[in-house]
């Protein structure tokens, strides 16, 4: 039997302290925890940065180091820094060495990382190595080299490699978010479809669970498949929570692809061993000819500006729609004839937020709102141009009326200037994948001194 420990879906989202002790009595083989993934969009990959603040990030790291040394065992994060990023794997040994500096203890340290070269990308894509996955965007040398940063996801087997380095603590850039949990048990010859079945419904800690908050889940391996145990007090997992979780981020909710092959979950079975906890058998894994990893990448697609209106007025509320309609039309025409740009060399987006902001055209809901946000965003090629675009664009969030015939109303500005610069946006712009002859082709591991 394989214990892994999971203390979260993500080292900066905090975990249930109580819980993480009771798994530590446990005697888990391994603590394995996710460091991001690309759900908050492709800025944090552009930009090579985590999504979480370091302050939080070293507290809950240096929780999950003390509890490794306790426990005596291994403890592994993937996707270092929200990202993977080389920069972010060292930013994360940095955390690191201070956390030990504080305790006083000298592990080895082994690191994996996973950034990829454009150049190097390039003459793979050239010579054959690399296949677009369905709804891939086209894929061209430029698009390789505007990329600003390029990472693959490396699955259980580059994960191996580090494990047996002998390693106290793993910091791994890019990795799949079950290849953390399904190695060691994958190692040590437990059943393969348990192993990334239970790596799957295990990859964000207790959201399989009746408390997903909660964090904290144990996951025993096998022979012949796996039992999922929330650890926290108020946390149970049932059938129903843990079958679900193949939904989680996955357009099939019966077929999972992995480095190497991909997991059915088809004849899968989920018995409740008791109130707490519930074991799974009849997974498969289904060994692939080739060995592909993922590559995701994400370049700058423009700079943006920001505005925000809000509106009380019952009559513009009910007629926003037509509103925002004939901002639109008028300011992109104003925009023409003062700037002399052409309609696709920059973009506007008018959302009413409190109406249908989040789902547009799709909306199914109407509903009658006292107060509405009108939040415009203008993407151009640079910053200079996008801020002069909002600008031609601030009258009309302030003054423009419904009709021709009524006096100019006055809306309502939260911050002065009106206009908000974000800088450069990102776009992912790498959705393939790269086949490899050896598993470690396109990853690095290091064993450092901490």
């Amino acid at each position: 039997m394989t214990r892994i420990l999971v203390p979260s879906g993500a080292l900066g989202l905090d975990y249930d302290k109580a819980a993480l002790e009771r798994g530590i009595r446990m005697h888990p083989d391994l603590i394995a925890i996710d460091g991001g993934s690309t759900d908050s969009g492709p800025s944090y990959l552009g930009c090579g940065v985590s999504k979480y603040a370091r302050s939080s990030t070293k507290v809950e790291w240096m929780g999950l180091i003390e509890a490794a040394r306790t426990a005596r065992c291994p403890l592994v994060i993937g996707t270092a820094g929200t990202c993977g990023t080389d920069g972010m794997v060292d930013w994360l040994v940095d955390i690191t060495r201070e956390c030990l500096e504080e305790l006083g203890w000298t592990p080895r340290v082994a690191t994996l990382k996973s950034e990829q070269e454009p150049n190097e990308i390039v003459r793979r894509f050239a010579s054959g190595q690399i296949s677009a996955l369905d709804g891939a965007p086209d894929l061209d040398r430029k698009t390789i080299e505007d990329c600003t940063h390029i990472v693959a996801l490396a699955g259980a087997e580059q994960i191996q490699q580090a494990v047996e380095t002998g390693a106290e603590i793993i910091i791994a850039g890019r990795t799949t978010d079950t290849a953390t949990i399904a190695a060691l048990p994958l190692m040590r010859g437990d059943h393969a479809g348990g192993a990334w079945h239970g790596a799957k419904i295990a990859e964000c800690g207790a959201l399989c669970a009746t408390n997903p908050q909660s964090g904290v889940l144990m996951v025993e391996f096998d022979k012949v498949g796996f039992t999922v145990h929330p650890l926290a007090d108020d946390a149970r997992a049932t059938p129903n929570t843990v079958l679900a979780h193949m939904l989680y981020e996955n357009s099939d909710p019966f077929i999972l692809y992995e480095p190497g092959g991909h997991l059915d979950v088809t004849d899968a079975t989920y018995e409740a061993l008791d109130e707490f906890r519930v074991r799974v058998e009849g997974s498969r894994w289904v060994a692939s000819d080739q060995y592909t990893v993922k590559l995701e990448g994400a370049r700058v697609a423009g700079c943006q500006t920001l505005l925000m209106s809000t509106i009380r007025d019952p009559r513009y509320v009910a007629s926003a729609q037509a509103w925002i309609r004939d901002i639109g039309l008028r300011h992109a025409a104003k925009v023409e004839s003062r700037m002399g740009l052409a309609p696709e060399a920059w973009h506007c987006d008018l959302r009413l937020v409190g109406i249908d902001s989040t789902l547009g055209e799709l909306e199914t809901r109407p509903g009658a709102p006292t107060e509405i946000g009108v939040l415009c965003t203008i993407t151009a090629a640079d910053q200079g141009t996008a801020n002069e675009i909002g600008k031609l664009m601030n009258p009309y969030l302030l003054h423009h009326p419904l009709t021709s015939e009524e006096e100019l109303p006055t809306f309502s500005f939260p911050f002065s200037p009106a206009e908000i610069d974000r800088g450069p946006v990102h776009e992912f712009c790498l959705h393939h994948v790269l086949t490899l002859s050896d598993p470690m082709d396109a990853f690095r591991l290091d064993v450092i001194n901490a």
